[in-house]
């Protein structure tokens, strides 16, 4: 297709070929249908099946439909159609659910908003944005008549979750959900029922798109939501709505796995994303939960890859080309293309570095994720870390994430992440924060000597500070937060070695 323009002038070009995005249509790995219509297929094959359960009970798919297309008539009246992009800044519940498939329905652009990132309609321009009501945020012409939506054209705008940057906003389209994404979702799935998918993160993150155009739109499951997070919370709901799969970042799951024991019969995977699991984290899970672990490497740029086939270890799996492909480039970093990649990033002049496609895409559409990795010799995924996450200490490159594998494995820390602090003298110097396990007393001594002597670190990579805390501080995609550990860090004395 050519590229699609919103009502309010913004362009967004598929930076995939045309004929790859064709060929993955005919071989049956995106559907060539848009979420609506995968949606609405559900609803004739299975309406009594529950679609979406959160805090005030469940709606099945008849009365799902029924309440979308009431929505869908209040987004037409306002004039809102397949030129629109249609903020959503709803809590994590049926709400967010109706009015994210209504956007499908009138064939305009979702783009809910992850919390903390409520400028995100502004900078994308979007016509208006459902907060409760439908507010106008921009005049774009009048009412415009949906015809049959190409299932090309974008259907949502990701969120990237800013761990570095501003966070970025990609533009995915109906098959790149339907296809690609679904594809990762389903394989997931251990037994042949129905998925009832247990979604712990908001569901405008990347990681949450697994929710309403994945397991709703796409999969006809039951989408299971328990609203803010709170692990004991988590584990009730898990047990009583019977999920099926749990979907957290690894922070969440370490939690819940030392909450007391709930009945689980349905539960066939937990799945950890948004960073990397570490060993602990996933031993634990596998002590508290009767199921498999599985640990997804994926990014709002459009990468997917998980344990479900090669089990949990040193690597992410083996990279699925129904859902992306994956190359090393010669610096070391992971490129993907596949049926899940998006379009393009938004990214008007007025808003960001216009270059963001030239920085992160390359000719053929494959997309830079800034990740380092490598495969083994079984075809198996090493994620070695971000390019730009290094800790240089006088000219000494120092990776946080090795430093946190190996202090996961000391018995009296429970969090762990390590950042760099700005140095006068050598430029960074790295601090390790920790939450202790009960009654475990930490130091910056013990846990150097753990490092230098049990785990044979070089001297050079060793933490110069320690931040202790109850818990480690949380974004609003659930993942901890780097930012404001750094702020912490930063404000303490770092001393000499």
């Amino acid at each position: 297709m050519s590229a699609w323009t919103s009502a309010a002038g913004i362009a967004l070009a598929d930076r995939v070929p045309a004929a790859l995005r064709a060929g993955w249509v005919r071989r049956g790995l995106c559907p060539g249908h848009d979420l609506y219509t995968c949606f609405s297929q559900h609803v004739r094959d299975h309406p009594d099946r529950e679609a979406v359960v959160d805090v005030d009970g469940s709606l099945d798919y008849a009365g799902l439909a029924a309440e979308v297309r009431r929505r869908a008539g209040e987004l037409a009246s306002a004039g809102v159609g397949d030129h629109d992009v249609v903020g959503i800044a709803l809590p994590d519940d049926r709400t967010a659910v109706i009015a994210e498939l209504a956007v499908y329905a009138v064939g305009a652009v979702a783009l809910p908003c992850p919390p903390g990132h409520t400028d995100a309609p502004h900078r994308a321009r979007a016509s208006v944005l459902i907060d409760g009501g439908v507010r106008r945020l921009a005049r774009t012409g009048g009412a415009r008549t949906t015809t049959r939506i190409d299932a090309e054209a974008p259907a949502r705008v990701l969120v990237s979750s800013g761990s570095e940057a501003r966070p970025k906003l990609v533009a995915y389209s109906h098959n790149a959900f339907a296809g690609g994404r679904a594809t990762y979702v389903r394989a997931l799935r251990r037994s042949g029922r129905p998925m009832r998918n247990l979604v712990l993160v908001p569901l405008g993150s990347s990681f949450g798109s697994c929710g309403v155009p994945v397991t709703v739109a796409a999969l006809g499951g039951t989408l299971l939501l328990p609203g803010t997070f709170d692990a004991g919370t988590a584990v009730r709901a898990a047990s009583e709505w019977r999920a099926t799969h749990v979907f957290g970042v690894p922070t969440m799951l370490g939690r819940m796995a030392a909450v007391p024991a709930a009945p689980l019969p349905a539960l066939e995977a937990v799945v950890s994303s948004g960073a990397a699991l570490p060993d602990a984290v996933a031993r634990a899970c596998a002590d508290a939960f009767p199921c498999e672990v599985i640990a997804v490497y994926g990014s709002s740029d459009g990468v997917n890859c998980h344990t479900a086939r090669t089990g949990l270890g040193p690597w992410t799996g083996k990279p699925d080309p129904a859902v992306t492909s994956i190359r090393i480039g010669d610096d070391g970093e992971i490129l993907a293309r596949g049926p899940m990649t998006p379009l393009c990033y938004v990214d008007p002049c007025y808003v960001d570095d216009p270059g963001l496609d030239a920085r992160y895409r390359l000719p053929g559409g494959w997309v830079r994720t800034g990740d380092r990795g490598a495969f083994d010799d079984h075809g198996r995924l090493r994620v070695l870390g971000r390019l730009k996450q290094i800790v240089v200490r006088g000219g000494f490159n120092i990776s946080p994430a090795e430093i946190e594998d190996h202090l996961g494995e000391h018995p009296g820390i429970a969090e762990v992440a390590c950042v760099g602090v700005p140095d006068e003298d050598l430029g960074e110097r790295l601090c390790a924060c920790v939450a202790p396990r009960a009654g475990a007393p930490l130091t910056l001594p013990a846990l150097t000597r753990f490092l230098a002597q049990d785990r044979g670190v070089d001297r050079r990579k060793l933490p110069e500070a320690l931040v202790v805390l109850p818990e480690l501080p949380l974004g609003a995609t659930g993942k901890v937060c780097r930012r404001t550990l750094t702020e912490i860090a930063s404000r303490g004395s770092m001393p000499r070695r």
